[in-house]
């Protein structure tokens, strides 16, 4: 049976992953609509070669090259934030929310809203705002899958209906480009070696995150709002072959692991034919050229990210949101080399301590959350950052 699809952020790498198993596929998706922020030329493209119905930019100063980039194809277009939601709540029997950042949330909402099926990639809705969004799926019957590499392997493993039989989660983690790096070392970092991730091709911001280790802090927040499991329930483990995507060790002994290439077109593919299966291009996994498998436990001292999200975690309330909020202003600045590498987690931890409010109990509470933080945080860059502009980084973060 054919099902229609709805990808928000089609131009990212997610989206153009996505893009790619349903291409293959054509007579099993039909596209309903692609969004993208402002890449006019790639969502064009994307959409001509799949028919989209509708293709719709985030910022709404590029719908003029968009509607030029598409006259005469009977394609729709659409401009603005209000847009963007508008395309996820058209009922596709299957939305993709690829759209990085907490911008994603409004997004996913309207599509779970739909009560259809919604694959979520970007972490931030359930990180910011994991209670509300259960809670509207609960209410509208929309199933949500996970595309995360991670919480997609746990999603194969974990018995669903046999929870309590479940001991552990164990998140795996490539332990990001600065594995080994010492604390000094990681003082000079630039933007152009920490989005050079060794094992997955992704975009900047999420391979920043990897770097820090604050992806799997998100990570470690997100599955705890996916799997009923007690927090300290989940553990973290360095894997730098990221072959073992996660695992879960059940309360007889045995632990359950998914294996498979580091590319994302493989648990994309799962949530697309869920419950079934459907083929990818992606090789057999040769376990003999691959040879050996490698763990170690993450080093808080020099990557601060897994305590700070862990303590987010249990606090619960607003603290989440607040990180990634701090996250998001943080890593965007050290892109734009107004601060150093280090200084990410330092800025999160500096807007976790002076911002404390009450639990959000809705989107608009999460959103207010988020602005203030987001505030806050850059009031830090600027006393932080302010200093950097023309001196060495070396020099300032000593």
């Amino acid at each position: 049976m054919v099902k229609t699809i709805t990808i928000l952020g089609a131009t990212g790498s997610i989206g153009t992953s996505t893009l790619d198993l349903v291409e293959r596929e054509p007579d099993r998706f039909e596209v309903l609509a692609l969004t993208a922020n402002r890449d006019v030329a790639g969502l064009a493209a994307a959409a001509i070669r799949t028919r989209a119905k509708l293709a719709v930019v985030a910022d709404e100063a590029c719908l003029p090259d968009l509607r030029a980039a598409l006259a005469g194809t009977n394609i729709g277009t659409a401009g603005g934030r209000s847009a963007v939601v508008e395309a996820a709540s058209l009922g596709a029997d299957i939305t993709m929310g690829a759209i990085v950042g907490c911008i994603g949330l409004e997004p996913v909402m309207a599509a779970i809203a739909g009560g259809k099926t919604v694959i979520l990639a970007n972490k931030e809705p359930l990180v910011s705002a994991g209670d509300v969004v259960l809670a509207a799926a609960a209410r509208h019957g929309a199933t949500l899958l996970p595309a995360d590499s991670e919480h997609n392997a746990i999603f194969q493993c974990f018995d669903a209906a046999r929870p309590e039989r479940v001991r552990r989660i164990i998140l795996t983690c490539s332990g990001g480009p600065f594995r080994t790096w010492t604390t000094e070392a990681m003082r000079t970092v630039t933007p152009e070696q920490a989005v050079a991730h060794p094992n997955w091709s992704m975009g900047a911001k999420i391979s920043i995150d990897s770097a820090t280790l604050f992806n799997k802090g998100l990570e470690l927040i997100e599955a705890a709002r996916l799997f009923p499991v007690p927090h300290d329930s989940i553990e973290i483990v360095i894997h730098p072959q990221s072959v073992i995507h996660s695992l879960v060790d059940y309360v007889d002994g045995s632990v359950l692991a998914q294996m498979g290439p580091p590319d994302m077109r493989t648990p994309i593919a799962h949530c697309l034919a869920w419950p079934d299966r459907m083929a990818t291009p992606m090789a057999p996994l040769d376990l003999v050229a691959i040879g050996r498998l490698d763990f170690e436990a993450p080093d808080a001292e020099r990557f601060p990210a897994i305590r700070l999200t862990r303590a987010a975690l249990d606090a619960g309330g607003a603290r989440p949101a607040i990180l990634n909020a701090a996250n998001e202003v943080a890593v965007a600045a050290f892109l734009d080399r107004e601060i150093g590498f280090l200084e990410i987690a330092a800025i999160v931890e500096d807007t976790l301590s002076a911002y404390d409010p009450a639990a959000p109990e809705s989107v608009d509470d999460v959103l207010a959350v988020d602005a203030e933080a987001r505030s806050m945080a850059r009031r830090q860059i600027a006393v932080r950052g302010g200093a950097l502009r023309g001196t060495n980084v070396k020099d300032i973060v000593a």
